[in-house]
């Protein structure tokens, strides 16, 4: 045998050697997550890893071959029955979406065909395109528009952020950097502003003194007075305002900011509006309450999660730009080895010159799928749906002398506590942070908890299709029970 056989004779493959054998293991698995979805109300929400179960992620770098049936065996016993809990209806801990099993389908064959959206000439890149045509129509965004989808919502405030900051900056950042702008630009926010904002002003080398957190009036929205004035004292002190980004659904409260006031604000200041509606952008698909969303289509960019009220699951993140160039102008690159052909498999338009991925997953089939499947009105109609109980729960806790609303609910996000008599604050947080433990360690419900205008309080955040208003009614009645058990323990 000479040596050009033995090359060939040693040459492997990942694919196995037997397709039947996988095809019964696949079958297995799907069942399985069939059963998973279909049984999910009736687990705990979220439970403790047992410590054997824990002992297992620290087993050391597999050297040899498992059979596949072994393998699925270890994720079945260690990874499925503990979840972070947010496809549960009982998931209200932060603001998730809830996935869905067409959604889980799309991104299976999304993994099969295997496609790379760093663009080119093929389905998988006009469908990518597609997905970002719908997003603009759902936010009243003009066809001429661009956009890029993205791991989540913190990239696609990057991409946002980042284009107003090449379109303000006074000089060619792209060529010659921050340090050459003429005057430091300024962005505001309200003081209710995500953390992703900090990170992207730190990112693009402005810093975090650059982003100005703006008071916030009654509702939890930004003061536009209190903006106007922080404008125009930056720029009396020689700075440059850039940017206002507006926030449709906070983070702690659900608050939507007066985004119609905040297009009036950058018009006449001539800054760039970005909104950040990871939260709420889609608001503007849901038949009773888009009106709280209105003004959002006036954006010069807009973020915005269908992981979130899309229920894709993850990841999924949309950056959207009015001005198709300027966001091309912000991130294009054409490298000789990305060259576009006239035809071909190259002649495609090349969909990394929208931001800053080259290997980009194909996230658009997962969406497209179930958009087809139950039309953009059933997904406005689920968004309504959180919204009412939001409202139930709200009423819930108006009516029980126990509870006390820290916020007003604007939208799908509740934020309250339970009162004990007499306590002064930092009593009550651990009360409450009591309380909220248990119902996560009892597989009861997941909440989170924040701080609203210097107070503690706990936080439903209610992004979930698969939510009744029955739960909330539980949710109360097992806080109600935990408050005495845990009051009765403090001593006199």
């Amino acid at each position: 045998m000479d040596i050009f056989q033995e090359a060939t004779n040693a040459e492997e493959t990942l694919d196995p050697p037997d397709w039947a054998d996988v095809g019964a293991l696949s079958h297995r698995i799907l069942d399985d997550a069939i059963a998973y979805l279909e049984d999910v109300r009736n687990r705990p929400v979220w439970r403790a890893m047992p410590a054997e179960v824990r002992a297992f992620f620290g087993a050391s770098l597999p050297r040899s071959p498992a059979p596949a049936a072994d393998v699925y065996d270890d994720v079945a016993r260690n990874v499925m029955p503990y979840p972070m809990g947010n496809i549960h209806p009982r998931f209200w801990s932060w603001y998730m979406g809830s996935s869905n099993f067409t959604g889980a389908l799309g991104d299976f064959l999304a993994a099969i065909q295997g496609s790379n959206l760093g663009g080119g000439n093929h389905a998988a890149a006009l469908m990518d395109s597609q997905v970002v045509n719908w997003m603009k129509e759902m936010v009243g965004f003009p066809a001429s528009a661009s956009g890029t989808l993205v791991s989540g919502g913190s990239m696609a405030n990057i991409i946002g952020l980042t284009v107003a900051r090449n379109v303000k900056a006074g000089v060619d950042v792209r060529e010659r950097g921050v340090g050459a702008m003429p005057k430091p630009l300024r962005y505001y926010a309200s003081d209710q502003v995500h953390s992703c904002h900090r990170k992207a002003v730190e990112a693009l080398g402005l810093g975090n003194q650059a982003l100005r957190r703006i008071q916030t009036d009654a509702g939890l929205r930004i003061d536009i007075a209190a903006l106007k004035a922080a404008i125009a004292e930056d720029r009396e002190a020689g700075f440059r305002p850039a940017c206002v980004i507006g926030t449709a659904g906070t983070v702690n409260a659900g608050a939507v900011d007066d985004l119609r006031a905040l297009a009036s604000v950058a018009a006449e200041e001539d800054l760039w509006f970005h909104v950040d509606g990871c939260i709420g952008a889609l608001i503007a698909i849901a038949p009773k309450n888009r009106s709280l969303v209105a003004g959002i289509e006036q954006a010069d960019s807009i973020a915005l999660d269908p992981h979130k009220w899309l229920h894709a699951p993850f990841e999924a993140g949309c950056a959207l730009v009015r001005d198709a160039s300027q966001h091309r102008n912000t991130f294009a690159v054409t490298p000789e080895y990305l060259e576009s052909t006239p035809r071909g498999l190259a002649s495609g338009e090349w969909l990394h010159d929208y931001g800053l991925q080259t290997s980009r997953g194909f996230r658009a089939l997962k969406i497209w799928m179930a958009l087809k499947e139950h039309g953009v009105e059933k997904f406005g109609r689920l968004i309504d749906q959180n919204i009412a109980q939001a409202r139930h729960l709200n009423r819930l806790i108006e009516a029980e002398p126990a509870l006390e609303l820290m916020a007003p609910t604007t939208i799908n996000i509740v934020s309250f506590r339970h009162r004990l008599d007499g306590a002064s604050e930092e009593k009550l947080k651990a009360f409450n942070t009591e309380i909220m433990l248990r119902l996560q360690e009892e597989g009861i419900a997941a909440l989170s908890d924040t701080t609203v205008q210097g107070r503690h309080c706990l936080r439903v955040a209610i992004a979930n299709h698969r939510t009744r208003r029955d739960d909330l009614d539980l949710l109360v009645a097992e806080m109600l029970r935990l408050g005495r058990e845990i009051e009765a323990a403090i001593p006199v």
